[in-house]
């Protein structure tokens, strides 16, 4: 199996007050691979409401190949593909955003909700290069 040029993939959703924090989580559990753990944080807003914070961190390259199966699902995946220059920083970084009401359903959409950001391996640490990993890992066995 080719390598894979992310050193993690980190997914994160707020839970508010008026969602269900079992539907959020499963919302979160779309893009990651089964038995995956999910830390769980609670928080206060500023109004003193509740807020719980689901987090992972994606490592293993199995795992990350599983996140970004799902990145290529996307129906708008060529257009990301064109983005990569503007989702991608000058510290390597790939940032994304998918619809957390979508993935509840086990889609996946760009939207709000739900926040992806990667550390892309380059060497040099420069963004062209990350640009390319990033698309290259994108595209896959394509």
């Amino acid at each position: 199996m080719p390598r894979v040029p992310f050193h993690y993939i980190d997914l994160r959703t707020f839970c508010y007050e008026t969602e269900d924090e079992k539907r959020v989580e499963e919302a979160l559990r779309t893009f990651l691979p089964d038995e995956f753990d999910v830390d769980r944080v609670e928080s206060t807003g500023h109004h003193g409401d509740r807020i719980i914070v689901f987090s992972a961190r994606v490592e293993r390259a199995n795992d990350v190949r599983h996140v970004l199966a799902k990145i290529r699902d996307l129906p708008d995946f060529e257009t990301l593909l064109d983005e990569l220059d503007q989702r991608v920083t000058d510290n390597t970084e790939f940032f994304l955003r998918l619809d957390k009401q979508a993935a509840f359903k086990g889609e996946a959409r760009r939207g709000g909700g739900l926040t992806l950001r990667a550390k892309v391996e380059a060497y040099p640490a420069k963004k062209e290069a990350a640009v390319e990993n990033a698309r290259d890992a994108l595209l896959g066995d394509e």
